[in-house]
């Protein structure tokens, strides 16, 4: 099981999860840039590994402001979240840029967590499927099966974000088999079983439990919840029932 946090530096958030960590769990911690050097400190001793909230598709040239993949490589990161729904909303990241991220962060040796959702009016018109199998297509193309165990995906809903509003665990099951299904077309049934799906909209200590004993959401992209120790918590015990 693989439970992700977002956007925290608080030393006391990492206290007071830490015992709490089991050996099945994985997590990380997903920063800006900025931060990074500092999260890298606090989780040096911790069974905690860092991640990075965006990266540049491109190794080098004259991009100022952006970060490239080898950068954050030397930051000592290991996971980098790709296509989140505010990144292509607000900056304008299209399929192909998302895919040029992963097969940037695939080259430096990285974990790509790659994003894809609908909004509230793509589920309304039904078109949730279809919309999610392109994305994931699109992510995908050119990645050789042998780096796909290094691809997460997460589903995030557009419109259970940070909205409080969440897709009910059969909702949410219904798309992330959806995208395994997609990903046994792309490169068989082994592969599939093997990939990281994980559910990323708006999960909290009173719907983990019923989202994690789906069969194919195999953790959280933990947003809101993180920030609060006591619920992240109560979030990883719900990770580890049988």
């Amino acid at each position: 099981m693989e439970l992700i946090i977002r956007n925290t530096t608080n030393q006391p958030i990492y206290d007071q999860i830490y015992s709490q960590i089991k050996a099945q769990i994985i997590a990380g911690k997903l920063s800006p840039g900025e931060a990074l050097p500092s999260i890298r400190a606090l989780a040096k001793d911790l069974r905690i590994s860092v991640g990075a909230e965006n990266v540049y598709f491109e190794e080098k040239g004259a991009y100022t402001g952006e970060i490239s993949a080898d950068m954050l490589k030397d930051l000592g990161v290991k996971y980098v979240i790709v296509g989140h729904s505010e990144r292509r909303q607000y900056f304008c990241e299209t399929d192909t840029t998302v895919n040029k991220k992963v097969h940037a962060v695939l080259n430096a040796g990285m974990n790509p967590i790659i994003c894809v959702g609908e909004s509230l009016e793509q589920r309304e018109l039904g078109i949730t499927m279809e919309l999610i199998a392109l994305q994931v297509k699109s992510a995908l193309a050119g990645v050789p099966a042998e780096k796909l165990r290094k691809c997460v995906i997460a589903y995030e809903p557009i419109w259970a974000i940070g909205t409080g509003k969440t897709a009910t665990a059969e909702q949410a099951a219904e798309v992330c088999t959806s995208i395994r299904t997609t990903v046994r077309h792309l490169y068989g049934a082994r592969i599939a079983r093997s990939i990281t799906i994980q559910y990323g909209g708006s999960m909290k200590p009173g719907n983990a439990a019923e989202l994690l004993a789906q069969p194919d959401i195999d953790g959280g992209l933990i947003g809101g919840a993180s920030l609060k120790p006591a619920d992240f918590v109560e979030i990883i015990n719900a990770a580890n029932q049988d």
